[in-house]
């Protein structure tokens, strides 16, 4: 109660201030914010940082990380249908629906009728999604050069191969 008659007699920052923190709570790094922290949410602390630069490196070619990503999948798997789209890309059909729309409009994507199966919509890159995702692409190599600068190439496929086994076996656990 005390706190939320706090919090609502609060002050509202001015955009780009540093959030007012307690004394008491470490920064980034240390503390339970750390290496004693739990692996699931340094997992999302890291997640959050990275996902973060990499919006505002994209912001410049006005694509978001979920258009990247569905590019990304297209130019890996082309002609998947949406639903597989937000199966591989991990967002929601709905989201993926909007994002076909938007990279169709903007001339990246195009469909085509599945030839045996008319009714499903089929999604492959055109010569400019192609060239948007290699600009794009050289924002994302440049992230992993930072978020992998500290490591040895071994200890880097150490971290990519436990990443890809925790995703496969927590999906497995269901």
């Amino acid at each position: 109660m005390e706190k939320d008659r706090r919090r609502a007699n609060a002050k509202p920052r001015r955009p780009g201030a540093a959030p007012v923190t307690s004394p008491d709570v470490p920064p980034i790094g240390e503390g339970k914010r750390g290496e004693s922290g739990y692996l699931g949410y340094l997992l999302r602390q890291a997640q959050a940082a990275a996902r973060l630069t990499f919006e505002r490196s994209l912001a410049e070619l006005k694509v978001t990380v979920p258009q990247f990503v569905v590019l990304t999948m297209l130019k890996a798997y082309p002609g998947l249908s949406g639903a597989e789209l937000a199966r591989v890309a991990l967002l929601t059909p709905q989201t993926v629906g909007v994002i076909i729309g938007n990279l169709e409009r903007d001339g990246a994507i195009r469909k085509t009728p599945h030839p045996v199966h008319g009714r499903i919509l089929q999604w492959t890159l055109t010569g400019h999604g192609l060239a948007l995702l290699e600009k794009c692409r050289k924002r994302a190599l440049a992230l992993e050069r930072r978020l992998a600068a500290d490591l040895t190439p071994e200890t880097e496929r150490v971290v990519r191969r436990w990443l890809a086994q925790i995703a496969v076996g927590l999906q497995q656990d269901g």
